[in-house]
């Protein structure tokens, strides 16, 4: 009960932000001008991201690279997706897709019965593809804006609909329920931040040698990548005669 009412809380706190923070810019598209009043704040954390990322994760990461075989980081990356395969859905039932509800479904319960757990994806050669949605995209489904840009510590560029969308992800996804030792867990969550992070290195590179601006590539880079997520990869074209796109 003291669960029900503490998820409740969070939820309704986190609805309202996004109510506030988004409303009047609920069609704003990366072809419009990024809401970022929270800017000066926002580069200071990204620095503090940097520092972390270039004294820590990225020197951890190559190493993770150079340790790991292949096949055992693609087991990893295997098992922590199958993992995380609830997330995604609950959010495409919430988002009304009815069919890839019970693809992404087969796809879990197949995973984890027939690949270990997930370790092995035997199901995209079933066909029955990995699809990621997520309660960002929920939400810009049901009329949501993306509200301002945020950039979180350790995670990254986000916006307010995103970040909403991180409190009912963590009560969503099992890693809390399946273990109750903290070591574990947090186990567990750094095992998928390296390996997240290795997936990543080959973009570390592009970025340092062609930024201009880091900060500002990274978030233009998050807002089409959302853009396209919230879409599945098929966004509408944009009519540069409609002045209306380019209004804030």
């Amino acid at each position: 009960m003291t669960l029900v009412m503490k998820t409740s809380g969070k939820l309704i706190v986190g609805m309202a932000a996004l109510a506030l923070l988004s409303s009047g810019c609920a069609t704003r598209s990366p072809y419009q001008d990024a809401s970022d009043p929270l800017e000066p704040v926002n580069r200071a954390i990204y620095s503090f991201n940097d520092y972390f990322d270039r004294g820590v994760a990225r020197p951890v990461a190559r190493g993770y690279v150079r340790v790991v075989p292949d096949f055992a980081r693609t087991g990893v990356r295997n098992f922590f997706h199958n993992l995380l395969e609830p997330v995604t859905i609950v959010n495409a039932a919430l988002q009304g897709k009815a069919h890839q509800t019970v693809s992404d479904t087969l796809r879990f319960g197949f995973n984890s019965l027939f690949g270990v757990f997930g370790v092995f994806d035997v199901s995209t050669g079933w066909g029955l593809p990995r699809h990621r949605e997520d309660f960002g995209q929920t939400f810009a489904t049901w009329g949501f804006g993306e509200g301002w840009y945020l950039v979180l510590p350790f995670l990254g560029p986000s916006n307010v609909r995103d970040g909403v969308g991180l409190i009912p992800a963590s009560y969503v996804q099992p890693v809390p329920y399946l273990t109750d030792d903290p070591y574990v867990r947090w186990g567990a969550y750094g095992l998928y931040y390296i390996s997240q992070r290795a997936d990543l290195l080959s973009a570390s590179n592009v970025l340092d040698a062609a930024a201009i601006d880091a900060y500002l590539q990274v978030r233009e880079a998050y807002r089409q990548k959302r853009w396209r997520d919230i879409y599945d990869g098929k966004p509408p074209e944009p009519d540069f005669f409609d002045e209306e796109l380019f209004k804030s």
